[in-house]
C-alpha cells in the first residue's frame, strides 16, 4: 500500500491490482485494514481505529482510492461521490484501437448476481442503468492502445463492460473478452488521477497516481507525451 496524501481526515492511497478495498467472503486481507494498521502505527493509536471508505474499486484494477479517517469525512466524502463533484480520470490498455480517436459511449447496464457479470444493451430495458462515459486516444503500439477515460456515470464494470462491448477489451480481462490474462491477474485498468474540493478545508485535490510496473504502461505514457497528447509526470503528482 502506498500513501499519497493524508490529512487529519482523508486519507488517499495507490491501490495494487489484486488488493480488495473491503472484506469479502474470500477472507483476505483488505485494504481498509491496511490503511487501518497504517493509522496505528504511524499515529501511535492503539485499539479500534476508524477507516471509512466511501467508494470502491475492482479488485483487479489498480489506483487510486479514498478513504476517511473521521466520521465527519466520511459523511461528507460520500455526499461528493454521490453527487458526482469529484473528477475521477482512468487510463485502460485496450486490445484493439477503437472506432474513433476519441468520443462518447451511452448503454445500458445490467448486471447478472450468479457471474459477477455486467451486461450492456444499446437502449433502455427493465432493470438497466444509463451508463455515459468519454474517451480519448493517448497512444498506439503495435498491439495495444492506451485510452484515457472520464465517467459521466458510475455503474459497477462500468469501464470494462463499455468498452468491451465497443470491441476494445481491456488487456488482461479475461471476463470481458480479452484473449489472454496478464501475468500478476491484473486488469490494464487504473484509477489515474482525482480531482475534487476536500469536504473539510474546502482546498483544492488534485492527484496522479505512478503507473502500475508493467513497462507497456510506460511505453504507452511516454508515447502520448512525446505526441503531445499528455503532460503527465513520470512522478506521482499531488497538486494542493
Amino acid at each position: 500500500m502506498e500513501v499519497l496524501y493524508e490529512d487529519n481526515h482523508i486519507i488517499v492511497v495507490n491501490k495494487a491490482a489484486g488488493e480488495l478495498v473491503q472484506a469479502d467472503p474470500t477472507g483476505d486481507y483488505p485494504l481498509v485494514e491496511m490503511v487501518r494498521d497504517y493509522i496505528r502505527e504511524t499515529c501511535h493509536k492503539p485499539g479500534n481505529v476508524f477507516v471509512g471508505s466511501p467508494h470502491r474499486l475492482d479488485r483487479p484494477t489498480w489506483g487510486l482510492v479514498v478513504m476517511t479517517r473521521t466520521t465527519k469525512g466520511l459523511v461528507r466524502m460520500t455526499e461528493l461521490f454521490r453527487e458526482r463533484r469529484i473528477h475521477k480520470t482512468y487510463w485502460a490498455i485496450v486490445c484493439n484501437r477503437p472506432p474513433h480517436d476519441e468520443g462518447e459511449l451511452t448503454h445500458y447496464l445490467v448486471n447478472m448476481k450468479p457471474n459477477n457479470k455486467t451486461y450492456a444493451y444499446p437502449t433502455p430495458r427493465p432493470g438497466a442503468a444509463k451508463a455515459v462515459l468519454r474517451y480519448r486516444l493517448l497512444a498506439s503500439g503495435e498491439r495495444y492502445h492506451l485510452l484515457e477515460v472520464d465517467l459521466l456515470t458510475g455503474r459497477k464494470h462500468q469501464i470494462r463492460t463499455q468498452l468491451a462491448v465497443t470491441g476494445c477489451p481491456i488487456k488482461g480481462d479475461l471476463k470481458y473478452g480479452a484473449p489472454r490474462s496478464n501475468g500478476d491477474g491484473s486488469i490494464s485498468l487504473q484509477a489515474h488521477r482525482i480531482q475534487f474540493e476536500h469536504p473539510v478545508s474546502h482546498k483544492f485535490i488534485d492527484i496522479t497516481a505512478p503507473l502500475p510496473p508493467d513497462p507497456l504502461w510506460h511505453t504507452l505514457a511516454e508515447i502520448a507525451r512525446q505526441n503531445g497528447l499528455t503532460n503527465e509526470p513520470n512522478e506521482p503528482q499531488l497538486a494542493l
